[in-house]
């Protein structure tokens, strides 16, 4: 049977100045669409505010063939990204998370998630909703990012970190701190380094696939969505790996975290922001 999967938190509109257009991201929004472009039933839940930057948001969940109903429309502003690229990486200008900050759904999505077979928790989750899945006993995961000790992590059933890509940096003291932390297996994605699964007993490693990237944005959200797919499948922490690893590295091949239309940058965004741009050199 398909697992019912729910993707939930962040959300965010990237806005790529030098390529004078913008797509649609963040890490639990990539999560559930990349579910979607399995076929797995994915769901997900976010919140972006009543303006124009919310309404793109919602158009290319539709178009990705998620609910836009699931997600809440609350007073602030939606998450916006600017960044400029730079031979297929980014430079951050901005990084506003707007009103998806810290988001716990109300009651009703709530209720929902918790019958649900695997939560993925994007970055920014607050930890008061860690802690009420921990209590609920529900499987889940949560993507923590570079923000390695930011949130509580005792009985949380899978964390994904991002990790140094330096080979002379060793990953064995970050993946150990994650253990004392209570996580019970972490994995660390280290950009062309590779990834490691600890699972309280061996790390094991994997290789990055020798891709030159066409943008980077994302990747580890295909990693993430890939690995849980496998491992719900049945497969072998190694095969699940290996097929997260070749989604990351597909996911590098082309602009933004998933195929989409993109947009040219409208006028009025740059309006918005000009103060910002101006402060650069683009």
């Amino acid at each position: 049977m398909t697992p019912n999967l729910i993707s939930v938190g962040d959300n965010c509109l990237d806005v790529y100045l030098s390529k004078n257009h913008m797509a649609v991201g963040g890490n639990a929004l990539n999560v559930a669409v990349q579910w979607r472009r399995q076929g797995l039933t994915a769901r997900y839940f976010g919140l972006v505010g009543p303006d124009a930057e919310g309404d793109i948001i919602l158009a290319a969940l539709a178009g990705a063939g998620l609910d836009p109903a699931d997600v809440e429309r609350r007073d602030g502003s939606t998450a916006v990204t600017l960044l400029l690229d730079q031979g297929g990486d980014r430079r951050f200008l901005l990084e506003d998370l707007g009103v998806g900050l810290g988001y716990l759904p109300e009651q009703g999505r709530t209720a929902q998630m918790l019958a649900a077979d695997w939560v993925h928790l994007g970055t920014n989750t607050p930890g008061a909703l860690i802690k009420l899945l921990i209590h609920s006993g529900l499987p889940f995961s949560v993507d923590v990012s570079t923000r390695h000790d930011a949130l509580p992590l005792d009985g949380v059933p899978l964390v994904f970190a991002s990790g140094p890509e330096q080979d002379d940096v060793p990953v064995e003291p970050i993946l150990e701190l994650f253990r004392k932390r209570g996580a019970n297996r972490t994995i660390m994605t280290c950009g062309s380094r590779g990834a490691y699964l600890d699972n309280g007993v061996v790390v094991r490693h994997v290789p990055a696939q020798a891709v030159e990237p066409v943008d980077t944005c994302g990747a580890g959200d295909s990693f993430i969505a890939s690995f849980l797919a496998a491992s719900l499948a049945g497969q072998s922490d190694e095969d699940a790996l290996v097929a997260a690893t070749n989604a990351a590295a597909t996911t590098c091949m082309h602009e933004a975290g998933f195929p989409q239309a993109l947009s040219p940058i409208p006028e009025w965004l740059l309006r918005k922001y000009a103060d910002v741009i101006a402060s650069a050199e683009v």
